[in-house]
């Protein structure tokens, strides 16, 4: 008799599959390269240098996303006032009936 049975069966949940995966591809990525900027043949000088220069450039870019986000987030803002501004006449004769 098997032991398997006894804890019941499992289900694969595919909801939070893509969101799991997303996550331990960047832990991984950002481990990797830890390990190639710790084992790299630079002196601790030059090691502190390239860090600090790659950490800045990556908060550019994180910075222009966040722009670019905020961006996005008005337009939506527009987009909706505008769709709610032409729905609403319609809403309310609707209601009417």
């Amino acid at each position: 008799m098997s032991d398997y049975g006894t804890f019941g069966e499992y289900r694969y949940s595919e909801k939070n599959s893509t969101a799991t995966a997303l996550t331990f591809l960047f832990i991984g990525v950002g481990i990797g390269t830890l390990v190639a900027l710790l084992f790299a043949p630079k002196s601790g000088r030059q090691m502190r240098r390239t860090i600090r220069r790659k950490y800045e450039d990556a908060r550019d870019v994180f910075d222009d996303l966040s722009e670019q986000a905020g961006d996005y987030v008005d337009r939506g803002r527009e987009w909706a006032s505008v769709a709610k501004e032409r729905v609403a006449p319609i809403a309310k004769k609707m209601r009417r009936e």
